[in-house]
């Protein structure tokens, strides 16, 4: 691993709405996410580059950016499937819940991910063949993709994983395989699955993908639902209209470093999501939930 140069991109400031003593209880907790000058490499570029910035319990929080920006590698440093350069102080530039070294089996109980590509890979199957829905939700405490061979599975884990199915609304699902359901049915399995551990916090990586009109409005409404019963969101999208209600706190992203961060009236305006796509946007808000689109001349 290499060394750490100096910081590039710093967010010091934890914006949040609402009660100023609830707030105050859930930053007693550790920090779902810690960033201190974390750079990640890859080849010869910098994915991201000396960011630094602070996601506590309950702060709901959206991180967005166009393709390339360098929100997956923000992903995969929360799940530790990418490691930042090394500090020369050997301090680490990365905690998750307050701890620098986490197991990465233990942390994935922790928390709970919900991608489009995990639901390709569902769908996809594995060396056993294809995977059910229960066995899907049940692979969330092995933390594997749909594998139940390597772990004992007891009739607890059982009752909790139909539970799980049974609160996304697929619990009749339960045997049947994910690439015999539709793309909404799937995605609501993956969501079972990422919550069937009791995770702190739910990542949530451009969640709505494929899924049509419908699906997206019941995905987004159990969403909401999960955030309201205490689970810490963190989307990371480029799609402005997954941001729910709930969410508060937006992080613009943009060639690896924060470009902006703040609470979602502050940073969600059309200035500034046109510099951040180096485009025209026109944006819109209805009932809590932002719409953007491309001006066109008239609307410019």
């Amino acid at each position: 691993m290499g060394t750490l140069p100096a910081t590039r991109s710093t967010l010091n400031s934890n914006q949040i709405e609402g009660d100023t003593g609830s707030r105050s209880r859930l930053f007693q907790l550790d920090p779902v996410l810690e960033l201190r000058d974390a750079t990640v490499v890859k080849g010869d570029r910098r994915v991201l580059d000396g960011l630094t910035l602070t996601i506590h319990a309950g702060e709901h929080t959206a991180i967005v950016g166009p393709n390339g920006a360098g929100k997956s590698a923000l992903v995969n440093l929360l799940t530790h499937e990418d490691r930042p350069l090394r500090h020369e102080d050997g301090t680490p530039s990365v905690r998750v819940f307050g701890d620098g070294n986490w197991n990465v089996f233990e942390l994935r109980s922790q928390l709970g991910i919900v991608s489009a590509d995990l639901h390709h890979r569902f769908v996809l199957g594995n060396n056993e063949g294809r995977v059910t829905a229960e066995a899907a939700v049940l692979s969330g405490f092995l933390a594997t993709q749909g594998i139940l061979r390597h772990g004992a599975i007891t009739g607890e884990m059982r009752r909790r994983a139909g539970d799980a199915l049974a609160r996304m609304g697929v619990a009749h699902l339960a045997r049947r395989r994910l690439d015999e359901m539709s793309t909404g049915e799937a995605r609501r399995v993956i969501l079972a699955r990422a919550l069937v551990t009791a995770p702190r916090a739910l990542v949530l990586d451009e969640p709505t993908t494929g899924l049509d009109l419908v699906a997206r409005h019941d995905f987004t409404e159990r969403v909401r639902e999960i955030a309201r019963q205490g689970t810490t969101l963190i989307l990371i999208t480029h799609h402005i209209e997954e941001i729910v209600p709930e969410i508060q706190r937006v992080i613009l992203v943009s060639e690896g470093r924060i470009s902006a961060a703040g609470s979602k009236r502050e940073i969600l305006t059309s200035e500034r999501l046109s510099e951040l796509f180096r485009a025209a946007v026109v944006l819109e808000e209805d009932n809590g939930y932002y719409y953007a689109r491309p001006a066109t001349p008239a609307t410019r």
